[in-house]
């Protein structure tokens, strides 16, 4: 039997305020919560959920896996995870491609694809 996708885990020093930016974007719920664990996700038993968990130590380089989000309207979306608290970063990215890189409010970049239609278009 094949592994399923359960959590992606979030370092972060303060996770339940990240869990709820987080939740705020992916207009999810947080489902558990403890000082140092927020799980946010679709409901308890749909899988993946991300998990917060607390790290105190500090982000010092760009992540090497990030979360990619597949909007109805990417410049909406964009104007709206802004608002929630997102900054627009730069991790090298050439000014022609497609997508828009953002970092949540404790510097993890996350990007905001054009609209999807399947995982391989």
């Amino acid at each position: 039997m094949a592994s399923r996708f359960y959590h992606l885990v979030i370092d972060s020093r303060e996770p339940s305020a990240l869990a709820e930016f987080w939740a705020a974007v992916l207009d999810q719920p947080v489902l558990y919560r403890s000082d140092d664990e927020v799980i946010v996700g679709a409901d308890p038993h749909t899988y993946p959920g991300l998990c917060f968990i607390r790290d105190d130590g500090t982000k010092t380089t760009k992540n090497r896996l990030h979360i990619d989000l597949d909007p109805d309207d990417q410049e909406a979306e964009v104007q709206r995870i802004l608002a929630l608290g997102a900054r627009r970063t730069d991790i090298g990215q050439s000014t022609d491609v497609s997508w828009v890189v953002l970092a949540d409010p404790e510097g993890n970049e996350f990007c905001v694809l054009r609209p999807h239609t399947s995982l391989i278009e």
